[in-house]
């Protein structure tokens, strides 16, 4: 099948414009941004667009309701145990009668996509992504609820802009979608085609879904790293001795034993003079707050109004920024708009970040009174007739200088399990530091 772009390069003529009836179809709302439509070619079709660009999935004529099929919705509940429908397990009926609720029956459009790689990868990806799966990927996942997606059709075009053409294709739907469609949908601030799930600016379907895909595969913490170390001069071949033969298997070295420090005090004999054995170093050992999903109820609680403030405040006020920067003209050239969508990204890297934390946070319990230095305890301490006060958190929201210590530090490590008159010695690279603790709340 040949492109329109083919099309005209051979017969010298431009495609025909599409009549008000057809004003929503795909190769309309490319050319309403300024683009030159690619396709169409069948779905599931190899594409030949070998650039980044935009790309929209369409039906060949408008239904008046959703085609879903139940089976497949079945399969997806059955394959995503940890899907919810407004925090509930849903039925196959009900899942499927929340996505026929933002079917637009006058639309032929199903889904704006845009890729900064290439089209034929995006679409090729998509294409072997089982409902429910996060990779290859699965962004329009709600396609593959549709029995009628092998007889729908996919347009393209390149461009290098592939985010600020997206949003231009998604408002250019947004406007023309009539106001009795838009009252009818179960969301209807936010307009978009039916599988498009959000905005480039951020703004998403409030659908009422949650784990409609699994969770990403958490890697295992590789195993912990035993280092031995001795003295200067006690490496194979230091003190001149000649090498061991390459047709003999190195020699086994004992892991020395520990041996007593003698104090200053003593007088005893240096473990660095000649031929003393060292002890080991200890490798590092995690902590109770060494995850970094390890958080404090106080630093939950400020996770979740810094959350409050990005999403409540914060986006709507750079969706504004956009908005309004897109009224200036040429977006490749606007300078306000490609600052607003940066620190729109910045924005939502945070959002996406916090979530994720406050989804896999484990809240540490508070010691109880009298109980040693814990995860949440305030710690009063004296160091060279000096005082300063620490809250002992876990690595995820350390921040020396607003005195919260991480218990995966040296000095927070120390002070894990003190109590009121200890006094605690922390080895650092300028030597030994002695920490009397004064209280611990």
């Amino acid at each position: 099948m040949r492109s329109a772009r083919y099309r005209e390069s051979v017969t010298g003529t431009i495609p025909r414009m599409p009549d008000d009836d057809e004003a929503l179809s795909g190769p309309s709302l490319l050319r309403k941004v300024g683009l030159l439509p690619d396709g169409p070619l069948p779905w599931g079709r190899p594409v030949p667009g070998r650039s980044p660009g935009v790309f929209l999935v369409e039906l060949p004529a408008p239904l008046p309701t959703a085609p879903i099929e139940l089976t497949r919705v079945g399969k997806w509940l059955e394959h995503v145990p940890g899907l919810m429908l407004d925090g509930a397990r849903p039925t196959s009926r009900a899942l499927s009668a929340r996505l026929a609720s933002f079917w637009l029956p006058s639309q032929t459009v199903l889904y704006v996509g845009a890729t900064a790689a290439t089209i034929s990868g995006r679409l090729a990806a998509m294409g072997r992504t089982t409902l429910g799966d996060r990779r290859p990927y699965a962004g329009g996942h709600w396609l593959m609820t549709l029995r009628t997606l092998p007889s729908s059709r996919v347009w393209w075009a390149a461009t290098e802009a592939v985010e600020e053409y997206e949003d231009a294709l998604l408002a250019a739907f947004a406007e023309t979608v009539v106001a009795s469609e838009r009252a009818g949908l179960h969301d209807p601030d936010v307009v978009l085609p039916f599988a498009n799930l959000r905005r480039p600016t951020g703004e998403r379907k409030a659908s009422g879904l949650s784990g409609s895909l699994l969770p990403e595969p958490v890697e295992p913490a590789p195993p912990p790293t035993r280092v031995v170390v001795l003295p200067d001069g006690d490496a194979e071949g230091a003190r001149g001795e000649p090498p061991e033969p390459r047709h003999r298997a190195p020699r086994a070295t004992p892991s020395p034993s520990p041996a007593p420090t003698s104090s200053r005090a003593g007088g005893g004999e240096s473990p660095s003079a000649p031929g003393a054995a060292r002890p080991p170093e200890a490798p590092p050992t995690a902590t109770p707050g060494g995850p970094a999903a390890t958080l404090t109820a106080e630093g939950a609680e400020r996770l979740r109004a810094e959350l409050a403030e990005l999403t409540g405040v914060k986006r709507p006020e750079v969706i504004a920024r956009i908005r309004a920067a897109k009224e200036l003209g040429d977006l490749k050239e606007n300078a306000d708009y490609s600052s607003a969508r940066e620190e729109q990204s910045f924005l939502e890297g945070r959002v996406q970040a916090i979530e994720a934390q406050l989804r896999s946070a484990v809240i540490a319990v508070a010691p109880s009174a009298g109980a040693g230095a814990d995860l949440g305890s305030r710690i009063v301490v004296e160091i060279d007739g000096d005082t300063d006060t620490y809250t002992l958190v876990g690595t995820a929201e350390a921040d020396p200088s607003s005195g919260r210590l991480s218990v995966a530090s040296p000095v927070g490590r120390a002070l894990l399990g003190a109590v009121a008159g200890d006094e605690v010695a922390v080895k650092t690279p300028r030597g030994a530091v002695n920490y009397r603790v004064v209280s611990v709340e």
